[in-house]
C-alpha cells in the first residue's frame, strides 16, 4: 500500500495541506515501516559512480541494500588504542572523481574515559578530527591522519582551537561532506570557544557554544588531502544562545553554497525561552571560503518558521531539486524540544528558501507516544538510485532517548 500524505505547514492560519512542487510533481510519503532491527541502510552512501554499491552501517552491499557483507575496516587503526581513546565515524563520503571514500572521524585521546559514556563532558575540550581514505569502497583504509590546516599543528589544528582545551568536531549525521564543482571537499564542522581565561566560553548562556567551521580539503597526491579553514560562521549570542551548530550544506546551480544551521534559545540568559527558536542560514558565493552573517531561515513567502535545536539535512536530488529534512514546530520551541514533527520540503534554488507549499510530514508524535518522542534527523537520508526515492533509516526515540525503535521511511517525487 502506498500512503499519499500531503501535510503540513504552519502559519497564521494554522495547519494546512501542502506537498506541491513547482513542476506538477509532489513529495509523497510512500513508506513508513517499523523494523525489528536497525536497517542496514542507516547512513548509506553509494561508493560507485554508477553501480548500486552501498556502504553503510550494515557493511557493504553490491545489490542496493538487498544483502550485506559485514566488514571491519577500522581494526587496523583502532584495535590497539589505549583504554578511553575514541574514534567515532562522523560521516563517510564518496568522491567519484578520485574513486575513493573519505571517512571523517571524531577523535578523543582521553585515557581512562568510560567508552560507554555518551557525550562525556570532557569531549568539549578534547574532540578533534581525523580523516581516513579508502580506495576499495570502504572495505579498508590506506591512511589515518589528523586534520591539520596549513601552518598549524596537530595540537593547534586551526586558528583558535587547541586540543585538550576546546574541541573541533562534527555534529550529527546530517552534516555531510560536500564536493564542490571545483573539486574541493567541504567538511561542515563546529568549534567550541575559549574565553580570555583560556577556559570554555558560552557567551549566550547555553550549556554549550560553538561556531560553525568549514574545513576545505584538496587532493594533494598519494591519496592525501591538504586542509585549510574557511571563515567561521558566528552567531550573535543575543539571538542564539548556543551559537551555530551542526551545519549542513548544498551547492546550488549558480555555484552559491547554502548552509543551514541549528541554533537554540534557553539557557541562563534566556531561562523563559523568550528568544525565538529558528533554523539559521548562511551563504557562500566563493566556493565555501567566506560566508554571510547567519540569519533565520525562511519560507519562500518570507516568514521565519519555528524550529527546535536539532539536526537537519540538505539533500541534492538527481532531479535537480534540493530538499531539506528537519523539525518544524507550530509554536516557539524550548531549546531542543519539541523534536517533532519531522518534515521534508523543497529548497528554492534561487531564493535559497524553503518552499512552504512543498513541506510534508514524515513522522510526528502519535497517541501511543505517552513518554514523548524525539524525531531529530540522527541519521542521514540518501537517494535510492533504483527508484529516485529519498530513503531515511533512523531510530524513533521515546522516553527522552531511553528507548528507541528502528524505522525506515521512503519519500517519493510523484506526478499528478
Amino acid at each position: 500500500m502506498r500512503l499519499c500524505l500531503a501535510v503540513l505547514f504552519f502559519g497564521a492560519g494554522g495547519l494546512a495541506l501542502a506537498g506541491e512542487l513547482g513542476t506538477g510533481t509532489r513529495l509523497e510519503l510512500v513508506e513508513r515501516r517499523r523494523l525489528e532491527a536497525a536497517s542496514g541502510l542507516t547512513n548509506a552512501i553509494y561508493v560507485s559512480p554508477t553501480e548500486r554499491h552501498l556502504l553503510a552501517a550494515g557493511g557493504f552491499s553490491a545489490d542496493n541494500g538487498q544483502t550485506w557483507e559485514k566488514i571491519d575496516p577500522f581494526t587496523r587503526f583502532d584495535g590497539k588504542l589505549p583504554f578511553g581513546y575514541r574514534r567515532e565515524i562522523a560521516t563517510r563520503f564518496y568522491d567519484p572523481e578520485e574513486n575513493c571514500v573519505v571517512a571523517i572521524i571524531n577523535a578523543m585521546d582521553t585515557p581512562g574515559v568510560d567508552p560507554a559514556a555518551i557525550e562525556p563532558p570532557v569531549a568539549l575540550n578534547t574532540y578533534y578530527l581525523r580523516y581516513r581514505v579508502s580506495t576499495d569502497g570502504g572495505r579498508s583504509y590506506v591512511c589515518d591522519e589528523p586534520i591539520v590546516t596549513e601552518g598549524h599543528t596537530a595540537q593547534n589544528p586551526i586558528d583558535g582551537v587547541w586540543v585538550g582545551k576546546n574541541a573541533l568536531f562534527m555534529g550529527d549525521a546530517g552534516s555531510q561532506v560536500l564536493r564542490t564543482r571545483e573539486g574541493k571537499l567541504l567538511v561542515p564542522a563546529q568549534a567550541c570557544l575559549l574565553g580570555a581565561d583560556g577556559e570554555l566560553s558560552s557567551p549566550g548562556g547555553g550549556f554549550t557554544y560553538t561556531d560553525a567551521v568549514t574545513l576545505i580539503g584538496e587532493w594533494s597526491g598519494n591519496r592525501r588531502l591538504k586542509w585549510r579553514a574557511a571563515q567561521r560562521v558566528e552567531a550573535d549570542p543575543a539571538r542564539s544562545t548556543r551559537g551555530m551548530i551542526e551545519p549542513t550544506l548544498a551547492e546550488m546551480p549558480d555555484g552559491r553554497i547554502l548552509m543551514v544551521l541549528r541554533g537554540s534559545n534557553g539557557g541562563t540568559k534566556d531561562p523563559d525561552y523568550q528568544l525565538a527558536g529558528h533554523r539559521w542560514q548562511a551563504v557562500s558565493e566563493d566556493g565555501g571560503e567566506h560566508w554571510s552573517t547567519p540569519e533565520p531561515w525562511r519560507y519562500d513567502d518570507g516568514e521565519a518558521f519555528f524550529s527546535p535545536s536539532s539536526m537537519s539535512q540538505l539533500l541534492a536530488h538527481s532531479s535537480g531539486r534540493y530538499f531539506w529534512i528537519g523539525n518544524i514546530c507550530p509554536a516557539n520551541p524550548q531549546g531542543n524540544s519539541p523534536r517533532w514533527p519531522l518534515v521534508i520540503g523543497e529548497v528554492d534554488s534561487r531564493s535559497l528558501r524553503l518552499v512552504r507549499s512543498s513541506v510534508i510530514e514524515i513522522d510526528t508524535r502519535r497517541d501511543d507516544d505517552t513518554d514523548g518522542v524525539e524525531l531529530s534527523a540522527h541519521a542521514a537520508a540518501f537517494e535510492d538510485r533504483a527508484t529516485g526515492d529519498i530513503v531515511l533509516a533512523m531510530q524513533r526515540y521515546t522516553g527522552g532517548y531511553k528507548s528507541s525503535q528502528p524505522f525506515v521511511y521512503r519519500i517519493g517525487l510523484r506526478g499528478d
